[in-house]
């Protein structure tokens, strides 16, 4: 059966968001659209998050993705930067389960790491390997609009593996039940 599906990739932010969603039909991948969704001149945090919600759960209607694949929190030294960030990237989940959308998770390191073969490439690097890769002419203004795109394309690279899944797959339980066979 050939594979047939569309991914929504995230990049969560507070300041700007970014969205790719791509189409993968069998072993073609192609970019469907890629953006940002901007939130600096919305003043208070819940107005961000009500537009943060409003334009994905549009754009979920629009494209109809079957997954959905968003970049993990990092670990930073500003508390209430991370407490915001984690905020945005819950109403993006939102957004996605609203619409019954399964989603997974995955760290920056490993998004460059799946563009680019480096964890530690910049913005920029992964930038002109998504462009490589998907043949679009123009760059973005923001770049968080190719991470988005990065986040989709990782999703798709690792199989729907993410870090959701990743502690699942690994545990001794989990290999038992995929390996029947090698019970004694």
């Amino acid at each position: 059966m050939v594979e047939d599906k569309i991914i929504l990739g995230i990049d969560p932010g507070t300041t700007v968001m970014g969205y790719g969603l791509i189409h993968v039909k069998g072993k073609k991948v192609e970019m469907l659209n890629f953006g940002i969704i901007e939130l600096r001149k919305l003043q208070n945090h819940p107005d961000k998050l009500k537009r943060i919600f409003d334009r994905l759960d549009g754009l979920i209607q629009e494209y109809r993705p079957d997954e959905m694949a968003i970049e993990a929190p990092f670990f930073g030294k500003n508390v209430q930067s991370m407490l915001k960030l984690g905020r945005a990237q819950g109403v993006a989940i939102a957004a996605a389960l609203l619409h019954n959308v399964p989603f997974e998770e995955y760290t920056p390191r490993r998004i460059k790491q799946a563009i680019t073969g480096s964890g530690s490439a910049s913005k920029e690097q992964v930038a002109i390997m998504l462009q490589k890769l998907l043949k679009f002419k123009e760059m973005p203004k923001y770049l968080d609009a190719t991470d988005g795109l990065g986040v989709a394309i990782c999703h798709h690279f690792s199989k729907g593996v993410g870090e959701h899944n990743k502690a699942s797959n690994s545990s001794w339980s989990s290999f038992v039940k995929n390996n029947p066979s090698r019970k004694k």
